[in-house]
């Protein structure tokens, strides 16, 4: 095929505020998970697809179950009004663990 160019499973995105690595960041309709630290205005890689531990909120999430993420709360939640879905979790969650596993879908949808 000669318009292909590339998987796509890590894109270029540009910091709007710092980035820390392995922190979760929406980029338009794009959710990925920073490979490094970035400054504001500075391009990094976030990569859009794969399992990720990312932190969670209050509340439990069972195995398969959507995961939607809150960009005001910067973490990952079972509720989908006001937030973006980013994938679906690949292990059951307590209600009040600190992370849950996630399979990202490679688009953000509202």
């Amino acid at each position: 095929m000669r318009n292909f160019l590339h998987s796509g499973n890590f894109l270029t995105f540009t910091a709007e505020d710092t980035v820390t690595a392995g922190q979760g960041v929406m980029q338009g309709a794009l959710f990925g998970i920073a490979t490094i630290r970035a400054a504001v205005g500075e391009n990094f890689e976030a990569a859009l697809t794969g399992v990720f531990d990312l932190p969670k909120a209050t509340g439990a999430l069972t195995k398969g179950q959507k995961a939607y993420w809150d960009a005001s709360a910067n973490n990952v939640t079972g509720t989908a009004t006001g937030n973006a879905l980013i994938g679906a979790a690949t292990e059951a969650a307590t209600t009040d663990a600190p992370t849950v596993a996630v399979r990202l879908n490679g688009v953000a949808q509202a």
